[in-house]
């Protein structure tokens, strides 16, 4: 018997739903991640493999959660936990939807942190900090920023206080509902977009203007060539496959349990094919128009193409971009600052007030919590969490969290996801509620598709990940082992990595006991941030139990 509980939430208008899903997917991926992926892959070579995959991966994905999301609301489950079990009858399904809750209290932990990074950046380059800095200087201030022990930016514990004062801003907003996270997309993603757009026309229009005697050579239009010049070799490298399949989860925000969540507040007949297709075609919008137009162009148009293939990486927004501004002049220096800067917090904020959503709707759902209460209950768990990637930034714990909640859950969650929708709840069935109540027609062949191809490369991608060969070279591995030899594992490989064996390494390799005593401390830390996730997700796991019980008290059902 369908549950009959009235929602307590609803979206607002398609528009808002539209902009809130699109600023769930939009984040700071998109322009800090995209492009130096992209950079590190070949440009041209990396472009081909990840259109591929957001059109087999990344739609089928997105039309999974949508669709899995709205039918849970069918039955008022606004959580990963019982969307995921009234799909499936085993009772292991609302354990998998843990990771729903779990991921999105993890990764909004640090995630807050590199907002207020963009907020601080936004508000130094209004007071004119970084005028005169040199290059080094300005990624010398990063770098102290971070070190919140021994900080030179001449506020004690900056970082600290900025952090806090961003996450209590989010927390405000989600106490609002969702009418509150609606009115930030109406805002932000425009804005964000606005901003986009004038520095990709700067970026575009850079040319050689930015050249100087240390760099003649440089061309902003040589970042564009090198980004969009198809380079088919690509096609046989696993390596580009796998980063081009990352940078999905990453750029949709698939896998993490949000779009579910949000989904599953909409009406029983909204047309959720097209607001899926909408809400990804808009991000890849913003990435690959405005994010590959923004940061390698004005870098080559400075430092030169060379520069940028030997130094990309995501430091770059932060330790690079200040001083190419300041080639502008003082006053475009902030005015860009502020653009630049202020795109990457509306980017952020948009997306970490979507991963306050699964908590909320599990605990209003489950145990009667109001808005307000939810929010802070969240909030708080986000600083505990939180707390140590800001003050052991330097010891490792901000990757820890990222390679853990924000990478490998993603991919175990989706993959988990997939096989659920397709072969547990039926392909039939979930072909069914993907287009029901739909304006366009997803094309048949999409059927096939979500059932076989999705899954298998979901499944790739984590065994992939699981042994990761040495260096990333797959093509000698695999001679390798056909030959009789070994198959020797990179110590990126989560096989290897959960284990510390890099980090073994190094302590077994440390020339002086400054250097062992740091990497003892970072492995101490390190191996604290696992159990503080373990503990979080035991948490989660521990209060679907109750809630559970709680269901089975009152005779509650979670499907028909």
């Amino acid at each position: 018997m369908e549950n009959k509980l009235i929602p307590k939430e609803a979206w607002g208008t398609r528009l808002g739903l539209i902009l809130a899903m699109a600023g769930n997917a939009v984040g700071l991926g998109n322009f800090l991640r995209f492009p130096v992926q992209a950079v590190q892959n070949g440009g041209g070579s990396f472009m081909i493999p990840y259109l591929v995959c957001f059109l087999l991966m990344g739609i089928p994905l997105l039309l999974i959660e949508w669709s899995s999301g709205r039918f849970g609301g069918k039955f008022n489950n606004h959580s990963t936990p019982y969307i995921m079990d009234g799909m499936g009858k085993a009772r292991i399904w609302k354990y998998v939807g843990v990771f729903g809750i779990f991921t999105n209290i993890a990764v909004a932990a640090y995630y807050t942190y590199i907002e207020s990074w963009s907020l601080v950046y936004v508000l130094h380059s209004v007071w004119g900090t970084f005028e005169g800095m040199t290059q080094s200087e300005i990624a010398n201030f990063f770098t102290s920023y971070v070190d919140v022990f021994t900080t030179s930016t001449g506020i004690p514990f900056e970082a600290v206080f900025f952090y806090v004062l961003v996450l209590v801003l989010n927390i405000f907003i989600l106490s609002k509902g969702l009418g509150g996270i609606e009115k930030v997309a109406k805002i932000g993603m425009p804005l964000l977009i606005l901003f986009g757009m004038i520095l990709a026309i700067r970026g575009l229009t850079l040319g050689e203007s930015g050249k100087s005697e240390l760099f003649p050579e440089a061309n902003a239009w040589d970042g564009l060539n090198f980004l969009w010049t198809p380079q088919f070799d690509s096609l046989t490298n696993p390596k580009v496959w796998l980063a081009a399949a990352g940078q999905i989860f990453f750029t949709l925000s698939v896998g993490m349990g949000t779009i579910q969540c949000y989904a599953a507040y909409i009406k029983a007949n909204e047309d959720i094919a097209l607001n899926a297709v909408s809400a990804g075609f808009m991000n890849e919008f913003v990435e690959v128009v405005l994010g590959s137009s923004i940061v390698i162009p004005i870098a080559a148009g400075y430092l030169g193409l060379d520069w940028v293939l030997e130094n990309a990486g995501f430091g770059m927004a932060f330790q690079t971009m200040p001083f190419l501004f300041q080639q502008w002049g003082e006053i475009a220096a902030a005015f860009s600052g502020v653009l630049w800067f202020g795109l990457l917090f509306f980017a952020g904020i948009t997306s970490s007030l979507a991963m306050g959503t699964p908590w909320m709707g599990f605990m209003i759902d489950e145990f009667g919590w109001g808005n307000t209460k939810g929010a802070w209950s969240f909030g708080a768990m986000a600083l505990i969490m939180g707390l140590p990637t800001v003050l052991l930034y330097q010891y490792g714990v901000f990757d820890e969290y990222d390679y853990w909640a924000g990478t490998v859950s993603l991919v175990v969650f989706a993959l988990l996801e997939a096989v659920l929708f397709s072969w547990v709840f039926g392909i039939n069935k979930g072909w069914n509620e993907i287009n029901e109540g739909s304006d366009i027609k997803i094309p048949q062949v999409y059927k096939f598709i979500i059932k076989y191809i999705t899954p298998l490369l979901l499944l790739m991608v984590f065994l992939s990940a699981l042994i990761t060969p040495f260096q990333n070279e797959w093509a000698e591995n695999i001679s390798s082992v056909m030959n009789g030899g070994n198959w020797v594992l990179d110590n990126s490989s989560l096989i290897k990595n959960i284990s510390n064996y890099g980090l073994n390494e190094e302590l077994n390799t440390a020339v002086n006991e400054t250097e062992k005593d740091f990497l003892e401390r970072k492995k101490f830390y390190i191996n604290l941030a696992r159990i503080l996730l373990i503990s979080l997700f035991g948490f989660i796991c521990f209060l679907v139990y109750l809630s559970n019980q709680k269901r089975i008290k009152e005779g509650r059902k979670n499907y028909e």
